[in-house]
């Protein structure tokens, strides 16, 4: 069955400018042209070429490229597969740009929800020593995502241990965070519970005593610590309280997980910074 250009064209998604183009390079010549008035025909079974012809350049292959693939006559089991595996690929490209998206988005509703934070949330308190049981790992930064990966696993750990060693917790579980003692850019980051002073021990976990910390700003943060959003606001909070009041924060944070409900937006968690007068 013979079709005008422009119904050829139609069919396979195409400009009529762009089947002139694949005439005049002899890529895809048409079926038949009329000699009076130039007018040119393509058969329905020219589609399969056509499409061949587009799903190659949708690789990214040049015309010359493709001419030379179809001269060589790809089948149409190659064509696929490279299709598939270019799919698997831009799905994977989606994905990435759909994370940085979202990374924006909520970096963007940070500086958003920033000005709606009220100091009356801040409270400066002192913090008294404690005495707890903890374990640690490195987390290649301070980057929220980094922290998420290393200080999940921590807590089943903490408390299996605990368990095998009979050993109760005395008060709600904390993080806190330090440099890297090797110098480098990492974070050592800490998952800990308060125990009694009695505990000297307990295996495979370290039990410290942490200071007490005259000066704290503290915020009661809502919802789950990897949520888009997570704890950058109430910590940039913190630190722009801090500095309109005269102070600077000292070192990390401190994190005091007050609920911990399996619905994790529903989570309650005192954020920390040790406060010092700004020099």
């Amino acid at each position: 069955m013979r079709m005008a250009i422009g119904e050829f064209a139609a069919a396979g998604r195409v400009s009529v400018r762009t089947l002139r183009h694949y005439d005049d390079i002899g890529l895809l010549r048409p079926a038949a042209v009329d000699p009076r008035t130039s007018y040119r025909f393509y058969e329905r079974a020219q589609l399969e070429r056509l499409h061949s012809i587009v799903a190659l350049k949708d690789l990214g292959f040049g015309l010359d490229q493709v001419a030379a693939m179809l001269a060589h006559s790809i089948t149409a089991g190659e064509l696929r597969g490279m299709l598939r595996l270019r799919r698997v690929e831009l799905e994977h490209e989606i994905g990435q740009h759909q994370r940085r998206l979202a990374d924006v988005e909520a970096r963007l509703r940070n500086i958003e929800q920033e000005h709606d934070m009220s100091e009356h949330q801040i409270e400066v308190k002192s913090v008294a020593a404690m005495h707890v049981a903890s374990t640690g790992a490195l987390a290649a930064s301070f980057d929220p995502d980094d922290i998420t990966a290393v200080i999940g696993p921590l807590y089943p750990r903490l408390f299996d241990q605990l368990g095998a060693s009979g050993v109760t917790p005395t008060g709600p579980s904390l993080a806190w965070y330090e440099v890297d003692p090797m110098g480098t850019d990492q974070v050592l980051v800490h998952a800990g519970v308060p125990v009694d002073d009695s505990v000297t021990a307990v295996d495979g976990l370290d039990v410290v005593d942490l200071p007490a910390i005259e000066r704290v700003a503290a915020i009661v943060h809502r919802g789950a610590p990897e949520a888009e959003v997570g704890f950058d606001a109430s910590y940039h909070a913190l630190l722009r309280f801090a500095e309109a009041n005269g102070y600077v924060a000292v070192g990390f944070s401190r994190e005091i997980y007050l609920d911990c409900p399996p619905d994790r937006s529903k989570w309650v968690t005192e954020l920390q910074f040790a406060l010092a007068p700004a020099p």
